[in-house]
């Protein structure tokens, strides 16, 4: 058993706040990593090739030390994409963890090449009971003019430690669209950096998480725009139940040179219950004077009297909450168009408000 210190903010914040980082005790991290097959790739890959050769691990931020070592010495999955599409075409990896093989380090690098056009699905789920452990790194280099659509969706147990550590880099015009659908963990600490370099890059940020029982989630989003007229938007949607837990922390950096930048960050959680406990942290940074900014965060309850309307329709109260919640869920769900992933999410949200 370890006691990790995870997810430094960018700069430090007052004590009283208790969000610099967070401190995980009573982790089990594997000694020994046995091998990991339990993959499986589909989609149209004629333009994107596939091999297990990724570079070294090099973030500027990432979890912590020891996790980032643990996936450069001993990943049990490789994966580098090199894309050359010029028209969209979806490729999907989903990963399983079960009893015979509870334990994934996986170290994936996409990189897109000049215009292309492409979705990469990743997900990660376990089989009911399995104890397990995840640990990865989402690397992703978009050259220039690049569109990118990159879909997270973890589904794991809450009896796995998820850890995910994610660092994206932008050249001249390139885009990246990034939906991360975090639903499962016992602790699911994930750590998001985007490097706005080029000029006119742009890095649309959709999140959906919904914690129930004693689940707890610190999620460190950090966008530095540094090339002219980037962009860097981040909307973020939760709802927690039972005792569940999250600490949101939300930084756009305007570094200096980044003229007529435009940063935007919205985060917003609806609690079940009384127990249920968020603390949000968004911050904004400049050293530049020509940009424009904007952060904003709320906490609150179910409304009242949009309950009392839909069921004043006919329906139950649990039925009833389910609507409310999809509702909160769907526009950041309509960037996925893959009908079956999206059904799958959708019960997987009725599922865990029975």
């Amino acid at each position: 058993m370890e006691k990790l210190k995870l997810n430094e903010t960018p700069v430090r914040t007052s004590r009283n706040y208790n969000m610099n980082n967070i401190k995980l005790e009573n982790i089990e991290i594997p000694a020994k990593i046995p091998s990991f097959n339990n993959v499986q790739i589909t989609g149209n890959n004629s333009k994107v090739s596939i091999d297990s050769q990724t570079s070294k691990i090099n973030l500027k931020y990432g979890l912590n030390k020891k996790l980032l070592e643990q996936l450069d010495l001993y990943a049990n999955q490789k994966l580098k994409l090199t894309i050359d599409n010029k028209t969209n075409k979806e490729t999907i990896i989903n990963f399983k963890l079960d009893e015979k093989e509870p334990i994934l380090l996986d170290n994936i690098e996409i990189n897109a090449n000049e215009q292309t056009n492409a979705t990469v699905i990743i997900k990660y789920e376990t089989t009911k009971n399995v104890k397990a452990f995840h640990n990865a790194v989402i690397r992703t280099n978009a050259k220039k003019d690049a569109n990118i659509n990159i879909i997270l969706i973890n589904l794991v147990n809450l009896s796995t430690d998820n850890f995910i550590s994610i660092q994206n880099n932008f050249e001249e015009n390139s885009r990246i669209n990034y939906t991360i659908v975090d639903f499962g963990g016992k602790s699911s600490v994930t750590n998001y950096y985007s490097n706005l370099v080029g000029d006119n890059s742009d890095n649309q940020m959709n999140v959906v998480y919904l914690g129930r029982e004693n689940q707890l989630f610190d999620l460190n989003y950090i966008g530095e725009l540094r090339g002219k007229k980037t962009n860097f938007n981040m909307e973020v949607q939760g709802v927690l139940r039972d005792t569940a837990k999250k600490h949101f922390k939300g930084t756009i950096d305007f570094k200096k040179g980044c003229k007529r930048a435009k940063g935007n960050e919205n985060e917003v959680c609806m609690l079940l219950s009384d127990t249920a406990k968020s603390l949000a942290l968004p911050m904004l940074l400049c050293s530049e004077e020509d940009v424009e900014g904007n952060h904003s965060t709320a906490t609150g309850k179910m409304g009242e009297k949009e309950l009392f309307y839909i069921m004043s329709r006919g329906f139950e109260y649990k039925e009833a909450m389910k609507l409310m919640v999809r509702a909160r869920f769907n526009e950041i769900l309509d960037n996925i168009k893959n009908g079956e992933i999206k059904n799958e999410i959708l019960q997987e949200i009725d599922s865990k408000l029975d």
